[in-house]
């Protein structure tokens, strides 16, 4: 190569390129060392050994934002190549460059070691927040802030802290990192150490720092308790708020431990004295005591008979009379009531409670009232297949077993003489407390009945009787008679006085004239109806089967004529 007697500047710049290996691994892209030749303004002037110097703001040499540099001339400094030259004949350097690439490279050896790197919050982001690592910008999402939700992050940021590296994309630019990893390996360490100076048995104290419908989180130094609800007191507490409130102190014993889920279960009650102890003898079966209604649920309700001591009265015991009907259309939260001890069991720490023990019964009360035999009256409340409820006093119910509403009529024609809202009396004919029974009759009111109803009919007469009767009044309709001269009233239609048309004539018959006649049934309000024709009827097939038929060759005439005289003979 022939010998430049004048080189030029890009002669030079070839031979410095040469020198370094070439353009492409020269320079550029580089951290070098360079000395500040000058400070001018707020600029340095820096001299990395190329063919021109490079110009730095001072602010990239500043510590921290807002520091002034402390920087002059003749000091060596670190720099990133960013371009050889520019434009304008000079390299382009920076100090901020220089220090991130530092700190990547630092990040790197970090993260791979899985160690932790110190940084500082200095500002806020869509999600998160920005954190220097001494050059190196990372990304802190706001769920890694805490381990628990923070909502004001300003005391923690522009204050030196640890983070831990959860992902490096270096070709990227991206560096994710966690506060919430940091705190709860620390966390985790002070637990453990915590945990073994504890005991079961223990009593602290410690700070109430969140309350859930389940119980409360107590501070025990470092390590979180659980007191459960259960826990709090030996009375009922419907919501832990109700005892404690958050940031509270509170004196505890540790009741259980398990060391290897780190989990701590705290109690209150345990500090105090049993009120279950000796419950047996306090609360002795058959006695009666007052107390207040702490909860009502769909199988019955709850008591206080003092603190810490509650009995259940099972809906079946709240009431002699109201049967399948919600406990709090009985009693209401808060109600003071008297209930009697039905059963207690210390080891379950359950009492069994009557509220209805404590009332009169109301079979007893109406056996004293309204002894056997005696006449009631009430309100028809339903008819059934087999009888009819009857409403009586102190709000119980008979029932008239359709055997006992009539004399000589079926079940479903007695039953058929009521409807549900009618007023009725009834005789008392059993009464058995024991199994809320009242057992009525009606028939047994009737006139010329017969105790027990053997044989008589609705009024004294029984269906199908033949009995002799007194006309009482003569209408267009019929004849209203009498049995006898004191007896059941009763009615005869016009149709049935006779067999023939012209007997069926009620104006043949005078008020007081007497007759027989034959009972065909009852009415809806039990009188007796008769009929003069049945009778006749009855008297015909009698005769014909005594004394002749068709095959015997006798007239209706001669059979009826000797019926009449065997009659007249007897």
């Amino acid at each position: 190569m022939a010998t430049v007697a004048f080189p030029t500047r890009d002669d030079f710049a070839a031979l410095l390129n040469d020198t370094l290996g070439g353009e492409s691994t020269g320079f550029e892209g580089r951290v070098v060392k360079g000395t500040v030749t000058a400070i001018e303004n707020d600029v340095a002037v820096i001299d990395v050994g190329l063919k021109s110097e490079g110009r730095v703001p001072l602010r990239e040499f500043a510590p921290a934002p807002g520091v002034k540099a402390e920087l002059k001339v003749g000091d060596e400094v670190e720099v990133y190549v960013d371009r050889v030259e520019n434009s304008h004949g000079e390299a382009m350097l920076s100090r901020d460059r220089a220090r991130r690439e530092a700190a990547w490279d630092k990040l790197e050896g970090e993260f791979a070691a899985g160690n932790r790197v110190d940084g500082v919050i200095f500002g806020r982001v869509k999600g998160g927040f920005t954190v220097d690592l001494n050059g190196a910008v990372a990304f802190l999402p706001g769920s890694q802030v805490d381990i628990r939700p923070v909502r004001d992050v300003t005391p923690l940021m522009d204050i030196p802290q640890p983070f831990q590296v959860l992902k490096m994309d270096r070709r990227r630019g991206n560096i994710v990192v966690s506060r919430r990893a940091v705190l709860e390996e620390t966390r985790a360490e002070q637990r453990t150490g915590l945990i073994q100076s504890l005991a079961e048995g223990q009593v602290v104290d410690g700070v109430v720092k969140n309350i859930t419908d389940y119980g409360a989180f107590v501070d025990l130094g470092g390590i979180d308790g659980l007191l459960h609800v259960t826990d709090i007191s030996y009375k009922r507490v419907n919501h832990p708020s109700e005892v404690i409130n958050i940031g509270d102190t509170v004196r505890v014993q540790i009741v259980r431990i398990n060391r290897d889920t780190q989990r701590i279960s705290l109690g209150m009650k345990q500090l105090e004295s049993d009120p279950w102890e000796g419950a047996g003898a306090k609360y002795p079966v058959g006695a009666k005591f007052s107390g207040r209604v702490t909860n009502i649920t769909e199988y019955g309700a709850f008591v206080e008979l003092e603190s810490g001591i509650e009995g259940l009265v099972h809906v079946s015991e709240m009431s002699w009379t109201k049967k399948n009907v919600h406990p709090g259309k009985i009693v209401s939260t808060s109600q003071e009531v008297e209930v009697v001890i039905l059963e207690v069991d210390e080891e379950k720490r359950r009492i069994s409670l009557g509220l209805k023990q404590a009332q009169n019964n109301p079979w007893d009360s109406f056996a004293e009232r309204h002894p056997i035999g005696s006449t009631v009256e009430g309100e028809v409340k339903n008819a059934t297949e087999f009888g009819l409820f009857i409403g009586l006093d102190g709000d119980i119910d008979g029932m008239v077993h359709m055997s006992d509403i009539a004399w000589g009529v079926t079940g479903e024609e007695a039953l058929a003489m009521h409807h549900k809202g009618e007023t009725i009396q009834a005789q008392v004919l059993d009464i058995d407390p024991e199994k809320e029974r009242i057992s009525l009759g009606i028939k047994q009111l009737e006139r010329g009945g017969v105790s027990g109803g053997a044989s008589a009919g609705g009024s004294g007469v029984n269906k199908n009787q033949i009995v002799t009767v007194t006309v009482l009044a003569v209408n267009d309709g019929g004849l209203d008679v009498q049995v006898g001269d004191d007896g059941a009233h009763g009615f005869i239609k016009r149709s049935d006085l006779g067999r023939d048309r012209d007997e069926q004539r009620p104006e043949r018959y005078q008020p007081g004239q007497k007759f027989d006649a034959m009972v065909t049934g009852f009415d809806r309000s039990k009188k007796p109806t008769f009929s003069i024709k049945a009778m006749q009827l009855a008297e015909e097939k009698q005769a014909v089967q005594q004394y002749g038929s068709s095959d015997s060759g006798a007239s209706l005439g001669d059979i009826l004529g000797a019926a009449l005289k065997a009659r007249d003979e007897a």
